[in-house]
């Protein structure tokens, strides 16, 4: 076999990505490279002899023969199949032509036999694909969920600054913000595990309507199920050449749902490590740089990664549409585009790995989140609970005469409480109010605004809780 330097690689998944991401890689690759596509190929082929030999031989002939098809996995290498290929100018032929050398005599009558290519290479792909996906992806998807459910329920009451177009807005707490991400990920996750369980074969034939097999047997759909049978798989409920694309799609598009959560997740954390921010830190290490020339730099720059490998991938949803299309019943021009699925795959799964590690070595500046809250924010983020306050108590214009008092705040650079305190009866009807709805004292209230969190420490630790329990089922299960 050819040696080569991974640094003469053209994609940067085959040389830095994969160094970054090697056993990850190797475990993906065991699934969508070409060396597993033509395995998973010899899988279906050896499906549809497993099928024949039932159909064709004697029970006394039948383990014999069965143990010589079992073989072909290990005895039919990619090599031998390009270089028949060099040949044939078919990949599928060549295969055929490859396998036919390994099987005694009275089989290779029934190599592929009844067969046209696309029933081996779609049922090959929706195996190798549902393979990647529950041994590789969904067990690090649900690693990441897990994470991120230590996070938010560890810290489930630590105060934090609610923000909505980028300004305060009411205080939450950080295991509140990240239950945000547990929520969205964590029904994707699911998602895609069913998706996954949800993709079809086939053996139907040249245009899908059972012609070939129509000669060889009295029930094709029949003969269909069973060679899908040995494959755990089950027919595409109708086929042309090709088993319907939407299985595929869908799985795909929900794929891409969760690459955009976590996208939008790496932004949130980035924007929170900002100078002026800094409620959050990546962890940075004694020899790490942050800067060429800046010494002082300590950047965000895993959160950004994995935005970028958002960037890069989250397009090619569009080439996943345009290979729903396809002429009558088949044409080829999904023949190229549809084998950089794997890519986009390993693409996604460099982006997880990457959070993944970003959420397990996080630093939470409490210091800081403090700062943002009480010294930023101060008791100005209480005045929806101010105007809430005077409505409750019967006062019609609550909204109005709270606009205006923050108004004054603001100009006059003063707290909340002096001004609502400059007005005895405003004052009056919010302590009364208070007391009456919480049981809270007014001044104890108005220092320390954390206090108006809401359910937000509830909701992390629940939803926590009720992910970090569904990814249980999910976690390392490697294939």
């Amino acid at each position: 076999m050819e040696q080569r330097s991974l640094f003469l690689n053209l994609s940067p998944l085959d040389h830095r990505y994969y160094l970054a991401n090697r056993d990850l890689f190797d475990r993906l690759g065991s699934y969508l490279s070409e060396e597993a596509a033509v395995k998973y190929a010899v899988r279906c082929e050896a499906a549809l002899l497993y099928a024949h030999i039932d159909s064709r031989f004697p029970a006394a002939e039948r383990e014999r023969l069965k143990a010589s098809v079992g073989a072909l996995e290990a005895q039919v290498s990619p090599e031998a199949v390009y270089a028949e290929e060099e040949k044939t100018q078919h990949n599928v032929r060549a295969l055929v032509n490859v396998i036919k050398l390994h099987l005694p005599e009275e089989l290779v009558p029934y190599v592929h036999l009844g067969a046209t290519s696309v029933d081996m290479l779609d049922t090959a792909n929706a195996l190798k694909i549902q393979d990647a996906v529950r041994g590789v992806i969904v067990p690090l998807l649900a690693e990441l969920v897990t994470s991120l459910s230590v996070l938010a329920r560890g810290e489930a009451h630590t105060p934090q600054i609610g923000r909505t177009h980028g300004q305060f807005a009411v205080p939450i707490t950080v295991g509140f913000a990240i239950a945000e991400y547990i929520s969205r990920l964590g029904k994707s996750v699911l998602e895609i595990q069913r998706l996954s369980g949800n993709l079809k074969g086939k053996f139907a034939g040249a245009v899908g309507a059972y012609n070939a097999t129509s000669v060889m047997t009295a029930d094709p759909q029949g003969l269909e199920r069973e060679v899908l049978a040995y494959l755990g798989l089950e027919p595409s409920e109708h086929s042309t050449q090709l088993v319907e694309p939407e299985y595929l799609l869908r799985l795909l598009l929900e794929l891409n749902v969760a690459f955009g959560i976590v996208a939008n997740l790496a932004d949130d954390l980035r924007n929170l490590q900002r100078s002026e921010i800094g409620e959050f830190r990546e962890h940075f290490s004694v020899t790490q740089v942050g800067s060429s020339t800046m010494p002082q730099k300590r950047n965000p720059w895993n959160s950004e990664h994995v935005k970028s490998l958002w960037k890069a991938f989250a397009p090619r949803v569009m080439t996943f549409f345009l290979d729903q299309i396809s002429e009558h019943q088949r044409d080829l021009t999904n023949s190229a585009s549809g084998r950089f699925v794997a890519d986009y795959l390993a693409g996604f799964v460099a982006a997880i790995s990457r959070m993944k590690k970003v959420i397990s070595t996080l630093v939470i500046d409490r210091s800081r989140l403090d700062e943002n809250l009480s010294r930023g924010a101060g008791d100005l983020v209480l005045a929806e609970c101010v105007y809430i306050l005077l409505s409750l108590a019967g006062e019609p214009e609550g909204h109005e005469i709270v606009r205006l008092i923050t108004l004054e705040c603001d100009q006059q650079k003063r707290p909340l409480i002096e001004a609502l305190k400059s007005r005895p009866e405003v004052w009056a009807k919010v302590t009364a109010q208070l007391k009456d709805s919480n049981g809270w004292d007014a001044n104890h209230f108005f220092s320390h605004p954390e206090l108006y969190h809401g359910q937000a420490p509830l909701k992390a630790v629940v939803l926590a809780e009720k992910y970090e329990a569904l990814m249980k089922p999910l976690l390392g299960v490697h294939l």
